[in-house]
């Protein structure tokens, strides 16, 4: 029987691009995230093109309370979970230290960090009592470097790539791979987000140059994944080929 893979924040972008790869290859599925209809809606496309085996779940992240009853819900089949991907996250605002709101900081450390941790800790158990399994975060270059005006959403991803770490170290006595994967600048809602739903500003960003698509770190996570057991792809950055580092992009002009 195919494994049993969980993907938070699937609803679009790179968790959607993954849950549509992976429903491809026969794994079953369960897809998290905040928006009901997305959820619906993604379940029956994978249901109607590859006769997936598709569990939803709604629920933010960021409530605590939400995620250990809905995860504590499943049902013995679906709670034996060999892979989880760590994918949801988001940018609130780019503004510098000075000027930041305290509601786009708290939005960001809660959904990038404390999401994480919630969902990861409502999922290590089983997967200790199986002495298998293996946790992908979904990092950022941010989490290896800081830039301009990202101060705290750098900061967030910082702590990932700090957690990855302490994971691995953590769960490697009890069989469990723990890897993370650092996407450069990916065209998905990430920057529509940022900016509160302005699709200007959010263009401008990958203006001039060929950004990452969702597809392309969904093959690098899906390459991950089929690994062989002895081998954890511990730590992998994806860039555009534009791209040299966090602030350095050649663009066209």
């Amino acid at each position: 029987m195919k494994k049993i893979i969980l993907i938070t924040g699937a609803t679009s972008g790179i968790g959607e691009a993954l849950a549509i790869r992976l429903a491809k290859q026969g794994y079953r599925l369960i897809l998290t995230g905040r928006r009901q209809e997305r959820l619906t809606q993604l379940k029956n496309q994978l249901l109607a093109d590859y006769a997936a085996e598709v569990t939803t779940l709604c629920f933010d992240v960021r409530n605590k309370e939400s995620v250990f009853n809905i995860l504590g819900q499943l049902t013995e089949e679906w709670s034996k979970i060999s892979v989880l991907v760590n994918n949801a996250g988001l940018a609130a605002g780019l503004a510098p230290i000075q000027d930041g709101l305290l509601s786009d900081w708290e939005q960001m450390i809660d959904t990038n960090v404390k999401g994480l941790l919630y969902v990861s800790k409502a999922i290590i158990p089983e997967m200790i009592k199986a002495g298998k399994g293996h946790i992908i975060n979904v990092g950022s270059i941010a989490g290896i470097e800081t830039y301009p005006n990202g101060n705290v959403y750098c900061a967030t991803k910082h702590a990932v790539n700090s957690l990855t770490l302490g994971m691995r170290m953590d769960l490697i006595q009890y069989g469990i791979k723990v890897s993370q994967i650092l996407p450069g600048a990916v065209d998905t809602e990430f920057s529509l987000v940022r900016f509160k739903g302005d699709a200007e500003r959010a263009k401008k960003v990958y203006e001039g140059f060929e950004p990452l698509k969702a597809e392309d770190i969904a093959d690098a996570i899906d390459y991950m994944i089929n690994a062989p057991e002895h081998v954890n792809i511990s730590d992998m950055m994806i860039l555009p080929s534009a791209q040299a580092s966090a602030t350095i992009t050649e663009r066209k002009h």
